[in-house]
């Protein structure tokens, strides 16, 4: 028989640096909405004292650290889980699957169905995750393609959309 060449596949650096910028930007999100809305910290509340979970590619793609520091204020911790204890570790399979979620062709109980998301950790603190992040991606995207990204587009008032919206994007971009 012949030889054959050993194929690899290629690195995907554009896919792996919006994914990397989707993840650094949405966790400053989550601590800015943290502040700026009431069910959003409610939602903090229910967790325990120093939370932290992760959401990240596997195997070894980015990932971004989102808890509650030692005065329960929610803080994006970076993107190194080293030598932090993770409570809820959301991984998603693979760098193709992580382009699907944070292009909103998939929501996230799409890709947890498709067995593209998997979750290390307390189940119904996992639930609450999604629930901030459901509630962060519909301040953040327009309501057309919010309305793909949730499993359920919430009925808000226009001004707690705008005036949260607002918030939010400053805070997130100022990191205050």
């Amino acid at each position: 028989m012949g030889e054959y060449k050993d194929v690899s596949p290629g690195k995907k650096r554009l896919k792996r640096m919006y994914t990397a910028i989707m993840l650094w930007f949405v966790g400053r999100a989550i601590q800015a909405a943290a502040k700026a809305d009431g069910d959003i910290k409610k939602e903090f509340d229910t967790l325990p004292d120093q939370f932290l979970f992760s959401l990240g590619v596997s195997p070894d793609g980015p990932r971004m650290l989102v808890g509650k520091d030692i005065n329960g204020q929610v803080k994006y911790m970076g993107r190194d889980p080293k030598g932090k204890s993770i409570d809820v570790d959301m991984t998603m399979k693979n760098l193709e699957a992580a382009f699907l979620l944070f292009t909103f062709q998939e929501s996230t109980a799409m890709s947890s169905c498709n067995d593209r998301l998997t979750v290390d950790g307390d189940i119904p603190s996992a639930f609450s995750v999604v629930r901030i992040l459901d509630m962060v991606e519909v301040y953040l995207l327009p309501k057309i393609i919010a309305k793909l990204a949730v499993k359920r587009y919430p009925q808000w008032p226009m001004d707690r959309k705008i005036k949260g919206r607002f918030q939010i994007y400053l805070r997130t971009i100022l990191g205050i």
